[in-house]
């Protein structure tokens, strides 16, 4: 860890009642680290993940994380033109309510996006009793409210040396079909032996991570370019574009065309 995420870090929790607030243009990748505080991060001009140390959340464009405090985690982004909000809040009677006490990926409403365009006037430490600290304050405990309907796609991570390539391959080749046998015959592998490490690695199936995978793809072509529908849905590996539509709609609770409206609104 180098001098500057160390002074970074320890400005996080050198007062335990202060609000620490961070606007930049780009920030940068931290190693694994965690703080006593809780963080909220609202990240706009690309796509970002955030890591744990056993999940990688995919953070799509209008949506805020929410990292409860000492939690181990690192953020990596993907793009170099991103405006990225930082607000680490100190813990406040949370346990009085659950959102606090778990990470979650929520959509960024019209008040709160104005909110977080308000606090770019605040940099660095705000202490108790002025009037910016209970604004970032209220904001805060606005959250709970706001984030009813988290985005429920999380693809785990492994650091394991037999399923690491394998992933990587499957994500190389996402529009194609993936099929079991035929990939773990490209790697030497049964069927079988493939199938049981990614129950035991990722706890979840090889079809369940190909799935996942395919609509985090697609999310970020939604987001990031103008292709229709039908031209993601094939990008993605799809042949059918209901079926495509289907599978979005189970695992992020819209269909492709409600989601892509709404990035706009």
């Amino acid at each position: 860890m180098n001098s500057y995420t160390r002074e970074y870090l320890q400005n996080i929790d050198q007062f335990q009642d202060s609000i620490f607030i961070i606007h930049k243009k780009q920030e940068e990748t931290f190693p694994y680290h965690f703080h006593q505080k809780g963080q909220f991060t609202y990240i706009e001009g690309g796509i970002s993940y955030l890591y744990t140390r056993d999940k990688a959340y995919f953070l799509p464009a209008r949506h805020f994380i929410w990292i409860p405090p000492e939690l181990e985690h690192y953020v990596l982004h993907t793009s170099s033109t991103l405006r990225v909000t930082n607000l680490y809040l100190p813990s406040e009677n949370d346990l009085t309510h659950p959102f606090f006490s778990k990470m979650g990926i929520y959509p960024v409403t019209d008040l709160l996006l104005e909110m977080i365009l308000f606090s770019e006037r605040w940099q660095g430490m705000v202490r108790p009793g002025v009037y910016a600290y209970e604004f970032l304050r209220t904001l805060k405990y606005l959250l709970p409210e706001i984030g009813q309907h988290p985005l429920p796609i999380a693809i785990p991570t492994t650091q394991n040396e037999r399923l690491l390539p394998i992933i990587t391959y499957l994500q190389q080749h996402v529009s194609r079909p993936l099929h079991l046998p035929e990939v773990a015959y490209e790697f030497g592998l049964s069927a079988r032996t493939l199938s049981r490490l990614f129950q035991q690695e990722m706890e979840l199936s090889f079809l369940q991570y190909v799935k996942m995978y395919r609509i985090v793809r697609a999310i970020e072509e939604l987001l990031q370019t103008d292709k229709s529908i039908t031209e993601i849905a094939y990008d993605v590996g799809y042949t059918s574009l209901s079926t495509f539509s289907n599978t979005f709609l189970q695992l992020v609770n819209r269909r492709p065309a409600e989601f892509r409206t709404a990035k706009s609104v």
